[in-house]
C-alpha cells in the first residue's frame, strides 16, 4: 500500500513538517517508523496544530527512549517531572527574567551529562505576537564544510563539556546558572561524533558547555570553539522556527544546536511544555 504521510520543508538546510499527524492519539506501529524515519533524516521535525498536556508529551517521548527531569528544578512540571516549562512567567504572573534569556545563545543540551539525549521536544502553549523563534544549526552540514585541514585538526581532539561554562554560557549566565540538584563534573567527548543512525559525522563543539580541549591553552580552545560557533552558524546551515500555538517541535540533540532567538517584547507571555529524552 503506497505510504500517503508526508513531509513539507521548512529551511533550507534544516526544518520538515509532518502533515496530518495527531499525536494527542496513541500511534499505531506504523505511522511510528515512519516518523522515526524521517527524523533520521530530519532532525528538526514539527507537528502543526497539537493541543497536548504533559502527560501526552512524555509519552510522545517514551516512544523514542527515557524522557528525564530537567537539570533545572524550578521549571519542572509538578505533576509529570520529566515535562518542564519552557517559560518568561513566574508562578505570580510576573516576567521571569531568567526564563527571558535561558538557552538564548547557541548550545547542544547537556552535553555535561554522562548519557548524550537523543533528542528534545518542545509545545507551543502561548507565544508573542511577533518573533520569539527557535535556531536551530545543522552540525552534520557545518561538519561537511569544513576545510579539510580542519577537519583533520578536530580529528584528534577531545572537547572538554561543563554546565554553561563554555565562552558563550560566561557571557549569558556568568555566576547565575540556576540552582541544580547535583555539581556536575568536567567531561571529555570527541569534537567529531558519528551519528549512530544515518552515519553522518557532526561537529561536536557548542560554544555554551564545551570550554575546553584536552591539552590546549584556554585562550587558544575559546578562540577555536568561536570560530566554530561562527562557522556552524552561518545562515546556510540555519532555520528559525517562527511558532505557532499548538506546534510540536522535535530536534536531534546529536546533529543540531539551537537558541532561543530572544527577539521579542519580553513583556509579552511565551510558554511552552518541554521533555528532554535520553537512551533506555
Amino acid at each position: 500500500m503506497e505510504d500517503v504521510r508526508q513531509l513539507r520543508p521548512l529551511g533550507h538546510s534544516l526544518g520538515a513538517e509532518a502533515l496530518d499527524i495527531d499525536l494527542s492519539h496513541p500511534l499505531d506501529n506504523e505511522t511510528f517508523a515512519w516518523i522515526e524515519r524521517a527524523f533520521a533524516e530530519h532532525p528538526v521535525l514539527v507537528f502543526r496544530d497539537q493541543d497536548l498536556g504533559a502527560a501526552e508529551l512524555a509519552a510522545f517521548g517514551r516512544r523514542f527512549g527515557a524522557p528525564r527531569k530537567h537539570t533545572l528544578v524550578k521549571y519542572r512540571h509538578p505533576e509529570h517531572e520529566e515535562v518542564s516549562w519552557l517559560t518568561n512567567v513566574e508562578s505570580d504572573g510576573k516576567i521571569d527574567w531568567y526564563g527571558v534569556k535561558r538557552a538564548t545563545c547557541w548550545h547542544t543540551d547537556s552535553t555535561y551529562e554522562p548519557e548524550l539525549p537523543l533528542l528534545a521536544i518542545l509545545h507551543a502553549k502561548e507565544v508573542p505576537s511577533d518573533k520569539g523563534g527557535t535556531m536551530f544549526a545543522d552540525m552534520r552540514a557545518a561538519y561537511d564544510a569544513l576545510p579539510p585541514e580542519m577537519k583533520n585538526r578536530l580529528t584528534s581532539l577531545t572537547g572538554l563539556h561543563g554546565r554553561s561554562s563554555g565562552p558563550a554560557g560566561e557571557r549569558l549566565y556568568g555566576d547565575d546558572k540556576g540552582v541544580t540538584e547535583k555539581v556536575y563534573a568536567e567531561l571529555p567527548r570527541p569534537a567529531v561524533l558519528r551519528h549512530p543512525l544515518t552515519g553522518r559525522q557532526i561537529l561536536f563543539v557548542n560554544p555554551m558547555h564545551v570550554h575546553g580541549f584536552a591539552g590546549m591553552e584556554r585562550d587558544e580552545a575559546w578562540e577555536l570553539i568561536e570560530e566554530l560557533a561562527r562557522h556552524a552558524t552561518q545562515e546556510r546551515f540555519v532555520y528559525y522556527h517562527s511558532w505557532r500555538v499548538g506546534d510540536v517541535l522535535m530536534w536531534d540533540e546529536r546533529a543540531t544546536m539551537h537558541r532561543g532567538a530572544g527577539d521579542y517584547r519580553p513583556e509579552e507571555r511565551r510558554i511552552m511544555l518541554r521533555t528532554i529524552v535520553y537512551p533506555i
